[in-house]
């Protein structure tokens, strides 16, 4: 099948407006590799140094310049379910290295914090900028230039992104992505939203919530719902940065032990000591990019991705923006429907075919990109498998080529949608992304007066004294970066999903994020410029008439542009403190715009 235009427009688009900035990460990529590995230019003291703490076994190993030696980098810990596994995993990575005639070491651990504990607490303020302090962690952990590849063992939300802009800087270093898998499924999703929707409302105690938050989330693994996390695995998955059909196998299995051993086998096959050298710096490059936003559309997944996608390339010299992924969401049908987009959830879609249903669809539709360097060798086409034990040993086999259950997962031929479902607005007050695969068409446009808010407490206040039983345009304004650290607004979702139930037209727009949570709710989100930077949001006041059409592409309020700037604008809030969040005021002083992926770099 021949590539679909716009899918090469836009790879082509990406590939020229990154000419320079490419090839200069490329030239350091070929300079590295020219210096020769790491561990050959440490002195006798070094070396010895970088393994003084080893077994016996690995000291006499790590003294033949032919053995590979992989860094690990490690975002466990227990609080995270989705990592808790990771605690396991350098044990099975070293026996396997010293299996493939490797050695493999712990380089250093990122922090990484779970979203679903701080939402709507002042933690969350922390949350993106943690992307950035994970890099820069990632940064540290290889910086000892002892290694001759990495693996990266991360799951959740910020984590993945953050570890790949830390290992893209280390161009030269093949390195692969080692997931835990998600937890078993719980509580169906829409009756544990049903109990959130009825909790906002003052029906049930929290009792039956927290009931019904525990039966959801019960055990270790990645939480089931199509979110960021696992969003980023089907990213690493589209990219080619897994072993193929790695992301979505249950934790604690043999398959999973399998694939983590078989992750370090690779590691070690792929450096400069073999014949297959694949840096991640070749394999990260626009075709990946683009076969990892096609994905991204074609399985309606997190808004986040907005920002790290954009953040992600920028560390490999590639240059995306917010018209390529809208231009790519409109050419890509909407093929899975994952809960908060529909009412399965992630092992559903695994059973239905998965991400190798998923990978052959696209190819076969010309939406991606075959020829591309992965971690498995050449060619797209290898994730179309899926990985099995045969007596015991891992080995891959075709995916099934018809979806087992089409509520969930659809060909190309008959997809949900026509499109991926995340949009670019632009208007008078900025520009803005909306996340349209879970809105019905009728309540797409929304032209209402606006409530506005400077923060989640008030808004949530006003809704209970039933200030908001109305068509409403709801703005919550002073959440992107610059202001708060631009945490993700959930809190705000089941109450919004209750006035719309009552029969009301309602939107929201905001600078700070939801993550694709926003679920039935027109949204527009990631508002740039931002209040805190004079963004229009700080001069809107209550009752201003604001037009969000996701279909048009619009963002706009209906007040006179000379009356609108005449205004003062909104005060912005006093810094917060506690929680940690007065050392990250460099970086909310630093942090550049949504659109261009907020990132401090």
């Amino acid at each position: 099948m021949s590539l679909h235009p716009v899918v090469a427009l836009v790879t082509n688009a990406v590939a020229e407006r990154s000419r320079d900035t490419r090839a200069a990460y490329l030239a350091n990529l070929e300079k590295a590799l020219a210096d020769g590995p790491g561990r050959a230019k440490l002195s006798c003291a070094n070396w010895a140094h970088a393994f003084a703490g080893q077994a016996a076994a690995d000291k006499l190993r790590a003294m033949d310049p032919k053995a590979p030696n992989i860094g690990i980098v490690t975002a466990y810990n227990d609080m995270l379910s989705a990592h808790q596994p990771l605690g396991a995993y350098p044990d099975i990575i070293k026996a396997a290295a010293r299996e493939a005639g490797a050695t493999a070491q712990v380089a250093g651990g990122v922090p990484a914090m779970c979203d679903g504990v701080t939402q709507g607490r002042p933690g969350m303020e922390l949350s993106l900028f943690s992307r950035d302090v994970i890099a820069m962690g990632t940064g540290v952990a290889l910086s000892h230039d002892a290694f001759d590849a990495a693996l990266m063992l991360g799951v959740c939300d910020k984590i993945v992104p953050g570890l790949m802009i830390g290992g893209l800087t280390f161009s030269h270093l093949p390195t692969i992505f080692v997931p835990a898998g998600p937890m078993t499924s719980g509580m169906p999703n829409d009756e544990k939203a049903t109990i959130r929707a009825l909790y906002a409302e003052g029906k049930v105690g929290r009792e039956v919530l927290l009931a019904a938050e525990t039966a959801a989330y019960h055990g270790p693994g990645t939480c089931t719902f199509y979110g960021t996390a696992n969003s980023n695995q089907m990213l690493m998955e589209m990219m080619g940065l897994h072993l193929p059909g790695a992301a979505f196998v249950h934790p604690g299995t043999p398959l999973r032990e399998a694939l983590t051993r078989a992750a370090a086998g690779r590691a070690a096959a792929i450096t400069h000591h073999g014949n297959e050298y694949i840096p991640i710096g070749r394999v990260f490059d626009e075709k990946a990019l683009v076969n990892g936003v096609v994905g991204l559309m074609a399985t309606g997944g997190s808004t986040n991705h907005c920002l790290h996608l954009v953040a992600v390339a920028k560390a490999g010299g590639l240059i995306l923006t917010l018209e390529d992924l809208d231009a790519l969401s409109q050419a890509t049908p909407l093929i899975a429907r994952v809960y908060p987009n529909g009412l399965g959830d992630v092992n559903q879609f695994h059973a239905a075919g998965g991400m190798a249903f998923v990978i052959r669809e696209l190819l076969k539709a010309g939406l991606a990109h075959e020829d591309v360097l992965t971690v498995a060798g050449h060619g797209l086409s290898r994730y179309a498998q899926e990985p099995v034990l045969e007596d015991g040993n891992l080995a891959w086999r075709d995916g099934p080529e018809q979806s087992l259950d089409l509520s969930i997962l659809r060909p190309v031929s008959d997809p949900f949608d026509s499109e991926g479902g995340i949009r670019v607005l632009n208007g008078g007050l900025g520009r803005a992304v909306s996340k349209i695969s879970a809105v019905e068409l009728h309540d797409r446009l929304v032209h209402a007066p606006a409530a506005v808010f400077d923060d989640q407490d008030s808004f949530l206040a006003a809704f209970k004294r039933g200030d908001l039983d109305r068509d409403v345009v709801v703005i919550v304004r002073f959440q992107g970066p610059a202001a708060n650290g631009m945490p993700e607004l959930h809190g705000l979702t089941p109450t919004l999903s209750v006035l719309m139930g009552r029969g009301f037209k309602v939107a929201l727009v905001t600078d700070g994020r939801m993550s694709g949570a926003s679920g039935k709710i027109t949204s527009a989100i990631h508002v740039t410029p931002e209040a805190a930077k004079g963004g229009l949001l700080a001069f809107v006041r209550d009752g201003d008439v604001i037009r969000v059409d996701p279909e048009a592409g619009v963002l706009e309020i209906e007040v006179d542009p000379a009356v609108l700037m005449a205004r003062a604008p909104a005060a912005r809030p006093a810094e917060a403190s506690g929680f940690g969040r007065e050392l990250f005021g460099w970086m909310r002083a630093g942090v550049g715009a949504a659109d261009t992926g907020a990132s401090i770099f």
